[in-house]
């Protein structure tokens, strides 16, 4: 199967063959080399792996809690209308993001660990926002990258079974859910689109991150966020991202978008974690570069993935707001089960 990326005239070059042998050629990109995706932002490229994993518990890391109640109800029978649009958070990066005649799940999770085993490995401390089985009809499923807090198989093939979405991935991704039995996946490279129905455009944007899941595969395929437009609707999501400026060249070029999904969490200790992981400050300031109209926090409470306190991403968006007054109203966090409706034609976007 040979990729041909949209607008890029340059021959492919560099293979990768998946472990059911099918072999891929990707376009050599600014974020792919021949052998491994890259991140253009970075001078250094950075390859998380176990030391630095055990450099991060050698520092200690501060004890969350077992358990956390959910104190949400979530409401899923909205009334659309025409072009209204509701955003429900699930937990960590999961949302149910509702369109009419679409709905979306974003990097869904509901199994209780994430990791390669299902008895070691982070745990969850809170149950998803919303029952598995309460969910409605699911038609797209967007993946940002592989890491296993992102890329669920158990979930994904829970959802395949039960609504038969389409997936969309980044490259050299859909070998792994051919491999679990999901067939209807398509796969993105930065800036490539698809139109899915009821007029939703996706887009594949950029991010800098990092993918793997075992020790041979460090960046063998794309990470990457997305932004959804349907009518004067749009959304952006980021996955996992350090802060760069990948938001301002993504609001250059599809514009300001309503509603941004932003990473705040699994960011100490900032030797390890700054080039893929924003910290609350920083994730402000992606909002201002999106000169997003509304953004919501994501990426924290849910598993400890680092070395931050239970509660201090949300106290330290607190002092970042206190700082910066103008975005008080417009950077919010949501209890898991929470929804949000955006029934106008367009929220105002930031300055």
């Amino acid at each position: 199967m040979t990729l041909m990326v949209a607008g890029c005239e340059q021959e492919a070059e560099g293979q990768q063959t998946g472990n059911d042998g099918e072999e891929t050629v990707f376009q050599l990109s600014d974020h792919f080399d021949g052998e491994r995706f890259i991140n253009p932002t970075l001078e250094d490229q950075v390859r998380p792996g176990l030391r630095d994993v055990f450099g991060m518990i050698s520092e200690g890391r501060p004890s969350w809690p077992d358990k956390v109640a959910n104190t949400a109800t979530p409401r899923l029978d909205h009334d659309l209308g025409v072009n209204g649009m509701a955003v429900t958070f699930v937990n960590h990066a999961t949302f149910l993001i509702q369109l009419p005649g679409l709905t979306i799940l974003t990097d869904p999770v509901w199994s209780d660990r994430v990791s390669p085993v299902s008895w070691f490995g982070p745990k969850r401390v809170r149950a998803p926002g919303i029952d598995f089985d309460a969910l409605p009809e699911v038609d797209v499923v967007l993946i940002s990258h592989n890491h296993y807090d992102h890329l669920d198989l158990p979930t994904l093939r829970k959802l395949n079974a039960r609504f038969s979405p389409q997936f969309y991935v980044p490259l050299g991704n859909r070998t792994l859910l051919h491999e679990a039995g999901i067939m209807a996946v398509t796969e993105l490279d930065w800036w490539q689109d698809v139109v899915a129905a009821s007029g939703v455009r996706i887009v594949l944007t950029p991010a800098q991150h990092s993918s793997g899941r075992g020790l041979r595969d460090r960046d063998r395929s794309l990470w990457g966020s997305y932004y959804i437009t349907r009518g004067s609707r749009s959304l952006f999501f980021g996955g996992d991202s350090g802060y760069s400026s990948q938001f301002t060249e993504i609001r250059e070029t599809l514009g300001a978008p309503e509603v941004a999904l932003l990473g705040m969490g699994a960011y100490e200790p900032r030797w390890f974690m700054k080039p893929l992981h924003m910290n609350p400050v920083e994730a402000l300031m992606a909002h201002r570069d999106l000169r997003a109209g509304y953004s919501i926090g994501m990426h924290f409470g849910t598993f400890q993935l680092a070395s931050e306190e239970f509660q201090e991403p949300v106290e330290d968006l607190a002092r970042a707001l206190a700082e910066d007054p103008a975005h008080a109203e417009r950077f919010v966090i949501m209890r898991e089960g929470d929804v949000r409706l955006f029934p106008r034609e367009r929220a105002d976007v930031g300055e």
